[in-house]
């Protein structure tokens, strides 16, 4: 006997089979039902979301002789010669081969002719954006006015490429991308039906894998049953796919969060050397980063166990959230540079040996160390004055660390200072969310911005200037599309500082007075940058 994919087997026959898409079935229904059935469907979606089927389904529904709430019998003769393909009324046409003017002409001269055994002709072309233009312009008369016996489904994945005639001569239904969940349903439906055992642990990795993609879930499974093992479990799935155990992605992980180079580049050689996929590897270093984020967060995971969990929760103690934000915005980086280069392993492991840098180059203090420190920092600056160290001697040479922390000890009154903040500032960041820059809007919310001087406009972070958020600022697009909008407040041509918290502010406008020491009448180190 023939064997048939699994994906073919399990191809839903009726609409409350279909999964994951109840918005258009219902729809669909309600119309058949109601005799309101239009002319022309345009179904839009990813692959292996369920247009074909939908559109298979549809054109044996409206012309089922028994149809039931609006879902084809599939008992009746017509439903039965179309479910074995010898049904000539129905017409399916792949129009990434036959996507040439005279292929449309010849559906244009056949439309005129009466169906044979059904009560309507239904054209069913899939991959339609792959038409030629003079393909569409052939199509356009008879998909706005075709005759009352004719019905056309169109399916495409990628509707941006129809011209707006078409579109507009269409009823559109957008498939959407099939939930994790409801793809494990199936998938477990598919394997008590065909008596294939499976852990849960399997078909959570397969749904992820699978994308939103039911066809592709299937296909991934059926991968799994060409190996002939009675069971099909987490560790078969992921040496079928190329995706490492968990053991070495947590082993990367925890070796870069402790800037361990050695350990780091040693196990990625070890995972390249059992044949593995560097995007797969790539993958779930990310995921696994961001579950640990999460935890970190919330608290909360499903799909690990409980030694995986106490695991995750050991990694998550030594790491702080903006390392782990630094890591995830590197990997997905790096995913995007890998696409373009032929030299796919040079490019990851240049990758981990710059995640294993410590964030504060030079310095022994840890990111929560600095984060206290500007804590405190800030809150003196709201009491409006720091503690002045006793038997200061102005002249004394010290060190640059010994002139930092002199700065940040010394007795400062805000209000001789006369610091403001710029009203427009909000405005600013609206303008950047209404653009579409939500990194750049984000970083920049708990931010407020203060003339330096009549040409310098400083923007404060008074949570602390990050390493991480400092990367992202200083791009140059960033930079140029924020002087810019300030430059348009302030009506001339400005330029942009980031400051770290509002002591840089006090020292920025030390800098710029005539006599600072006069007013203040307290010795005050300014140290330049």
């Amino acid at each position: 006997m023939e064997y048939t994919a699994l994906y073919r087997k399990f191809r839903p026959l009726k609409f409350e089979d279909m999964v994951g898409q109840e918005h258009i079935t219902k729809t669909l229904k309600n119309q058949i039902m109601a005799g309101r059935v239009g002319h022309a469907y345009l179904l839009n979606g990813g692959r292996g979301t369920g247009k074909t089927t939908t559109a298979k389904i549809l054109a044996r529904a409206v012309n089922c002789l028994n149809p039931q709430n609006g879902e084809p019998c599939n008992e009746c003769e017509i439903c039965k010669a179309a479910l074995a393909g010898s049904l000539t009324d129905i017409v399916e046409m792949d129009a990434a081969s036959n996507n040439s003017v005279d292929d449309i002409r010849a559906i244009r001269d056949e439309v005129n002719f009466l169906p044979t055994l059904a009560k309507y002709r239904v054209y069913i072309i899939d991959e339609v954006h792959m038409l030629s233009a003079g393909a569409f312009n052939a199509l356009l008369k008879t998909l706005e006015e075709p005759p009352a016996h004719v019905k056309f489904i169109l399916a495409t994945t990628e509707p941006q490429k129809l011209p707006a005639t078409i579109l507009s001569r269409c009823q559109r239904f957008d498939f959407k991308k099939i939930s994790n969940e409801d793809i494990s349903k199936r998938l477990k439906y598919v394997c008590d039906e065909s008596k294939i055992e499976i852990t849960k642990e399997a078909l959570s990795i397969i749904s992820v894998l699978a994308e939103g993609a039911m066809r592709d879930a299937l296909s991934i499974l059926e991968r799994c049953l060409q190996e002939g093992n009675e069971k099909i479990d987490e560790d078969l799935v992921k040496d079928l796919v190329g995706i490492p155990k968990l053991t070495f992605i947590s082993k990367i992980l925890e070796a870069v969060i402790e800037n361990d180079i050695e350990i780091t580049i040693k196990t990625v050689e070890e995972i390249m050397g059992q044949g593995k996929d560097l995007n797969n590897l790539l993958w779930e270093l990310i995921k696994y980063t961001k579950d640990i984020l999460v935890w970190k967060t919330t608290g909360k995971l499903d799909i690990y166990s409980k030694e995986e969990l106490k695991q995750i929760s050991e990694i998550s103690e030594k790491v702080s959230k903006e390392k782990l934000l630094k890591i995830i915005y590197t990997l997905s980086e790096l995913e995007n540079d890998m696409k373009w280069s032929s030299q796919k392993s040079v490019l990851f492991e240049v990758a981990m040996i710059k995640l294993c840098q410590p964030i504060e180059e030079g310095g022994s203090q840890s990111l929560e160390d600095l984060n206290n420190r500007v804590l405190k920092l800030e809150k003196q600056v709201a009491e409006g004055n720091f503690v002045t160290p006793k038997n200061v001697t102005q002249n004394t040479e010290k060190t640059p660390k010994e002139e930092k922390k002199k700065a940040q000890t010394e007795k400062i009154d805000l209000k001789k200072l006369n610091i403001s903040k710029l009203e427009f500032w909000p405005k600013v960041i609206n303008n950047l969310k209404e653009q579409r820059k939500m990194l750049l809007a984000t970083n920049l919310l708990n931010t407020t911005a203060t003339l330096i001087n009549d040409m310098t406009v400083g923007i404060v972070f008074e949570n602390g200037l990050t390493p991480f958020i400092k990367s992202i600022m200083e791009r140059p697009e960033n930079m140029q599309e924020l002087t810019k909008l300030i430059s348009i407040e302030c009506g001339k041509e400005m330029r942009v500082k980031l400051l770290d918290n509002q002591d840089a502010i006090l020292q920025q406008k030390v800098r710029e007075e005539k006599n600072p020491i006069d007013d203040l009448d307290i010795p005050i180190n300014v140290i330049d940058e």
